[in-house]
């Protein structure tokens, strides 16, 4: 009973050292006000009166104010050939607890910081590897099984959401960064292919899974929050602060 006891102390101190250090860091923060926050765009999308082929990107972005210190948001752009502005899917909370449908589908700009926290883009599609996919992304949007529901913690969620369609939509491989707290609940069974399509992965209730694919490397997730390694591009992945080695 000692060794258990021990054992899960240990782990819950592993768990929440990389939350600390982000804090500490400054890499999130406690206070700020939202409706103050930079919402900026960050010039990294390319503008579609100088860009007219089609676009697919994915974005990642700190969560704001406690949420993060643990995590990220992410969420999907999609332009299509000669169109004259974006279209944002991505799963907002406070709409479902509102009374209203989570998924929000909007033209904004879809590099702007998420309230103060600069986006990174996981995938950048464009031309012909991109005009393909932009209605099975529309599909999957609508598709989505949790559009009234929200919970950040273990899911479903924003990150739910991307990892969903993900999944459904084959050419769409992404590989979403430890810190997407919720990519892990699976709306269907507990077995899948990993998002980058180069593995699988098994998660229960998206508090406790493994993924393992030539891609995301080793990922081990516990209560949430996931650790791992990356062999491929040698890089520890730790839970609250990410990745650490070759990006």
């Amino acid at each position: 009973m000692k060794f258990i006891v021990s054992t899960l102390l240990a782990l819950t101190a592993f768990l929440a050292t990389g939350p600390v250090l982000v804090l500490a860091t400054g890499k999130a923060s406690l206070a700020g006000d939202w409706r103050t926050a930079n919402r900026d765009s960050t010039a990294v999308a390319p503008e579609p009166a100088m860009h007219p082929a089609a676009v697919v990107q994915v974005y990642a972005a700190r969560a704001f104010s406690w949420r993060g210190v643990f995590g990220v948001h992410t969420w999907i752009a999609v332009k299509e050939p000669d169109a004259p502005a974006y279209e944002v899917f991505e799963v907002l909370g406070w709409r479902a607890r509102y009374g209203g449908s989570a998924v929000r589908t909007s033209s904004r700009a879809p590099d702007m910081r998420w309230f103060g926290s600069d986006p990174e883009v996981l995938l950048d599609l464009r031309g012909e590897a991109a005009a393909p996919l932009i209605e099975p992304i529309r599909e999957a949007v609508r598709d989505y099984p949790y559009d009234r529901r929200y919970e950040i913690w273990p899911g479903p969620n924003s990150n739910t959401f991307v990892a969903h369609v993900i999944r459904q939509v084959p050419g769409l491989e992404v590989e979403l960064p430890v810190t997407a707290i919720g990519k892990d609940y699976m709306p269907h069974g507990c077995i899948s292919k990993a998002l980058s399509g180069t593995g699988y992965q098994v998660s229960f209730g998206g508090l406790l899974g493994a993924t393992a694919s030539l891609d995301e490397g080793l990922e081990i997730n516990v209560l949430g929050l996931s650790f791992g390694v990356d062999f491929l591009r040698p890089a520890l992945k730790l839970p609250g602060i990410g990745r650490i080695g070759m990006s």
